[in-house]
């Protein structure tokens, strides 16, 4: 099985930056995908970014340009920088992991941790 531990969460004023990371535990070379959602209260959660262990990314709309994921395979670490940060950013980001056990395709979440943009 595969446990997520997110960090880097926090408070920042309007255009200002974070860098969110997580970190995986148990077995890492199971995992094939990994990334980032995000869901503000009254939302859905919705997908952020997300990254391949062959480094092919995805990304949403709403954060192309300001927004990077990467990922260390050998330490099972996903990483967003995220830049430009506005007020409609503010949500809990909870990282996820995709990964393969007992051959079945699973998905492992984080506990989240809370991004706020305000002035």
């Amino acid at each position: 099985q595969v446990q997520l531990v997110e960090s880097g969460g926090g408070l920042v004023q309007p255009g200002g930056s974070l860098r969110l990371s997580c970190a995986a535990s148990g077995t890492i070379g199971s995992i094939y995908a990994m990334g980032w959602y995000r869901q503000a209260p009254g939302n859905q959660r919705e997908l952020v970014a997300d990254i391949t262990s062959g480094g092919n990314t995805n990304y949403a709309d709403s954060v192309k340009g300001r927004f990077t994921v990467s990922r260390d395979n050998a330490r099972g670490t996903v990483y967003l920088q995220m830049n430009s940060l506005k007020p409609e950013d503010t949500a809990v980001y909870y990282c996820n992991a995709n990964f393969y056990s007992d051959y079945i395709s699973r998905v492992a979440w984080g506990q989240g941790t809370q991004v706020t943009v305000s002035s």
